[in-house]
C-alpha cells in the first residue's frame, strides 16, 4: 500500500496529520508533508482515513 500526496492542492486544514501523525507531519505553513510513502503493517486504517478526510482530495492511496 502506497500514499502520494498532492503538495499542491494540501490547503492545510491538517485532517491527515490529525488522524495519522506516523504517515504524515506539517510543515511550517501548517501543509502537510509525506512522511512514509509506503505504509507500514497495522497502519493501514489510518492511511485510508487520511486519505478519505482531506477535503482537497490531495491524498491518494495505492492497494
Amino acid at each position: 500500500m502506497k500514499l502520494t500526496l498532492d503538495s499542491e492542492a494540501c490547503m492545510g486544514h491538517g485532517r491527515c496529520y490529525s488522524i495519522a501523525p506516523e504517515l504524515f507531519d506539517a510543515d511550517d505553513e501548517g501543509h502537510s508533508v509525506l512522511l512514509r510513502p509506503e505504509v507500514p503493517p497495522g497502519q493501514e486504517k489510518q492511511a485510508r482515513d487520511a486519505e478519505q478526510s482531506c477535503p482537497e482530495n490531495a491524498i491518494a492511496l495505492e492497494e
